[in-house]
């Protein structure tokens, strides 16, 4: 689905520049330990189901829709994994907008055994990828920094922290 109308009426008021997003993403494991990637049409990067969450929205009604919406695929959240942002989560679309995302990563089971139908739109296909595998893909910037802990660990895992007090006075 393209930008909401809540994006869209925000962007009309303070144009392209930097907005903070809180966002969800999706975690599907198959039964080999595979993970379900789409290949996004922003781009041509792969990454995981998942985008914005909706002014009102809970995060785990976002996850369900987004993938709902890109792939036609039915997932229930069983855990949260994680919530991640920084540099690697900044992005600028081809229009200017520049969006810096927080991502809440949910691994999720899927609910039905449909085949994956990516939309066409925001994702252009989708197949399970094994960790060794990542590495021959171009990754979003923000999933070649976190999924290949969060493939390892299957577990949750906080970052480290790289913020220091300020020195002096």
């Amino acid at each position: 689905m393209p930008i909401s109308d809540y994006l869209r009426d925000l962007r009309t008021r303070i144009g392209t520049t930097l907005v903070l997003m809180p966002s969800v993403a999706a975690l599907i494991f198959d039964e080999h330990g595979r993970v379900l990637l789409a290949r996004h049409s922003n781009g041509g990067v792969w990454s995981t189901p998942g985008g914005a969450i909706d002014p009102d929205e809970a995060p785990q009604d976002a996850v369900a829709r987004e993938v709902w919406e890109e792939l036609a695929v039915r997932v229930e959240p069983t855990r949260c994994l994680g919530s991640f942002g920084g540099p690697a989560f900044r992005i600028t679309y081809a229009n200017g907008d520049v969006v810096s995302y927080v991502i809440t990563a949910f691994e999720c089971r899927r609910l039905d055994d449909a085949a994956l139908r990516p939309d066409g739109d925001e994702v252009l296909e989708a197949r399970y990828v094994g960790a060794d595998e990542l590495r021959t893909l171009t990754l979003s910037s923000w999933a070649a920094v976190v999924l290949p802990t969060l493939m390892e660990r299957r577990g949750d895992w906080v970052p480290p922290v790289t913020w220091r007090p300020p020195t002096g006075g």
